[in-house]
């Protein structure tokens, strides 16, 4: 290896191990406050701001949706406080553990591993993912910091872009995001940190992010993003922080504009504003995983009149879940409010595969250019 790649790999490796001693140090300190207040005869607490959608607002220097300042206190006061309290600090302990063993963990093992603390043990992983969130919010860390990942990798991508990957053994490999990888595309790891992944080059103009993994192998095989020198990310449905964090980096560091390509529903409506604008429960995260200038592309209420789309009915949910997100700010505006109100007034949703009505060629002939140029992307 180069000397100047090996000092820069060097130098990245030691910018993470900083990273999660700066962690560790953080969630040691909350230990340590609850002891000293344990010490002092008190009962322990924590403040935490309320992750809700009452408690986001806008940020408009950053055009994203943060949290905002309302906050509740946790305490031991209680048995349902004090239980969540003995919880947090098992996993500060966990935390401590991995990095003295310079070990990693995926969420789901963590909940696994609760099993071990008796009547402290998760109820669900929904339990051990949020209290892992609220590490987030109290140390302004990563659950990457932590050495927490998810089970899952993050999006594949396909299109002209090269990248350097550092894998396991320390090495830089340099990878063409179509020339290199089969019909599955790159497929994204769950860092994709600068330390991890550096974009070379491209010769794409802009990203369209999938929902649907069909819709993605359509686009792909009808060579759409060389046709139209674009890159395709397969999205799997409500994106990985991962894939939200590469996406935005694409669009900072390549100036990359970003279309967002769903069903079309009101949960498809909540995947696009969590690339856009960053969901409800990581609003802490938002201006690191958000890309707040990407536009939707569709499917909208709209196409599907327009396009008389083979359609299905809005249940009770899909249509509690609307009503929710007109009152929801990151769909304060004119478009959402239309559309989800004609959405209402119509009763019907669609797939993307819908589209496949006028064969399997429109939607790479027809539709997406059409939209596109539209919007003013082509």
């Amino acid at each position: 290896m180069p000397r100047k790649r090996a000092q820069e790999s060097a130098t990245k490796s030691e910018s993470r191990q900083g990273k999660e001693e700066e962690a560790l140090r953080q969630t040691l300190s909350l230990a340590a406050k609850v002891y000293d207040e344990l010490d002092r005869g008190e009962v322990p607490w924590m403040r935490l701001p309320l992750r809700t959608k009452q408690n986001i607002q806008f940020n408009l220097r950053e055009g994203v949706w943060k949290l905002g300042d309302l906050s509740g206190t946790r305490s031991a006061r209680k048995m349902d406080g004090a239980m969540m309290l003995l919880r947090t600090f098992w996993i500060v302990d966990f935390i401590r553990e991995m990095a003295r063993d310079q070990k990693t963990s995926t969420l789901r093992e963590l909940y696994y591993i609760s099993e071990q603390w008796e009547e402290a043990k998760f109820h669900s992983e929904d339990e051990s993912n949020l209290l892992v969130e609220d590490l987030e919010v109290l140390t302004e860390k990563l659950r990457e910091d932590f050495r927490l990942h998810p089970e899952e990798n993050g999006a594949s991508l396909i299109g002209d872009l090269t990248l350097e990957e550092l894998n396991r053994k320390g090495i830089r490999k340099t990878i063409n995001c179509r020339d290199d990888v089969g019909d599955g595309g790159y497929q994204l790891p769950n860092n994709v940190e600068k330390e991890k992944i550096t974009l070379k080059s491209t010769g794409a103009k802009f990203i369209v992010a999938i929902e649907c993994g069909g819709m993605m192998d359509r686009l792909a095989e009808n060579g759409f993003d060389e046709k139209h020198d674009a890159l395709l990310v397969h999205l799997k449905g409500q994106p990985a922080r991962s894939t939200r964090r590469f996406i935005k980096r694409l669009n900072e560091e390549l100036k990359l504009p970003v279309v967002v390509f769903t069903d079309g529903d009101p949960w498809s409506f909540r995947i696009y504003a969590s690339v856009a604008y960053g969901a409800i429960k990581t609003a802490h995260l938002s201006s690191y995983l958000a890309t707040p200038s990407a536009q939707f592309l569709g499917v909208t209420p709209s196409d599907i009149v327009n396009y008389e789309l083979p359609s299905d009915s809005l249940n009770d949910k899909d249509i509690r879940a609307l009503n929710a997100e007109l009152t929801d700010p990151r769909f304060n505006d004119q478009f959402w409010k239309s559309e989800i109100t004609l959405m209402l007034e119509k009763g019907r949703k669609a797939e993307q595969q819908s589209l496949a009505k006028y064969g399997l060629n429109y939607v790479t002939d027809k539709y997406l250019p059409e939209k596109l140029t539209e919007m003013g992307v082509l």
